[in-house]
């Protein structure tokens, strides 16, 4: 494994109580990033807060809460410093069912979490960044994003907009040192499989060229170093990791 540097960094991390998220926020703070991990899972913060380093904290924050968020956010910095990094994570892949017969409830559901809850926690940390003049954000699509899959077209559609958003940030802070990307998943080895029908789980299989799911400590590694002062230059990106599904 390669050694990044994020020492004297605070990082915040949500959906970090598990999965991807978890992965990421390991990794982090194994490259001497301070964490916070932001989730609504309050059994996972707890569970996940016991695998790191004891200057990590946890807030059990929902994402859709944009006051909750500015008081997660307020408090975290109280603890650990200015926040300069920034993930993603947060997400849920909702139900599997063709548009037409799509409930309007769980759609809205859906966009909230994946496309607004991004939204709103760029929201809240960004001014933060621009007065440090630094920050690093990836914000968590999927392969769904770029070219959309059958019967799970809110979660397609939400992680669609979280592409565009994350290429309007970009050009946005690009002149405060603020370096915006985003990375597109295949399926990962997380508990959302758990959510899907066996039959959708081997459709998304076999369009990956790699022949497995995607290992989260592979998505923790691509992320580390787009959180890094490293990236220096690129912003309003999207990097691949589908296994060769996307190439584009």
């Amino acid at each position: 494994m390669n050694s990044i540097d994020l020492a004297g960094k605070t990082a915040v991390v949500t959906g970090g109580a598990q999965g991807l998220g978890l992965a990421i926020a390991r990794r982090l703070a194994s490259s001497g990033a301070a964490v916070c991990l932001w989730d609504m899972n309050l059994d996972a913060l707890e569970a996940a807060r016991s695998s790191l380093p004891q200057t990590s904290r946890t807030r059990q924050v929902d994402v859709t809460n944009l006051v909750g968020l500015e008081v997660a956010h307020a408090s975290t910095e109280d603890e650990l410093g200015p926040v300069s990094l920034l993930v993603n994570s947060a997400g849920i892949a909702g139900n599997n069912a063709p548009v037409e017969n799509y409930d309007p409830s769980e759609w809205r559901r859906v966009v909230d979490v994946n496309l607004t809850g991004t939204f709103y926690v760029n929201r809240v940390v960004i001014p933060s960044m621009k007065r440090q003049n630094y920050g690093r954000i990836v914000n968590i699509s999927s392969v769904a994003g770029k070219e959309g899959n059958p019967n799970l077209a809110a979660y397609s559609a939400a992680k669609a907009g979280v592409l565009a958003l994350t290429k309007s940030l970009g050009k946005e802070l690009a002149a405060f040192n603020i370096a915006v990307n985003a990375i597109t998943p295949a399926t990962a080895k997380t508990g959302i499989l758990q959510t899907l029908k066996p039959e959708f789980i081997q459709y998304m299989l076999d369009r990956i060229p790699r022949g497995r799911f995607l290992e989260v400590e592979e998505a923790a590694s691509m992320v580390a170093w787009l959180v890094s002062e490293e990236n220096s230059f690129t912003t309003g990106s999207v990097f691949d990791l589908s296994g060769g599904r996307t190439t584009y």
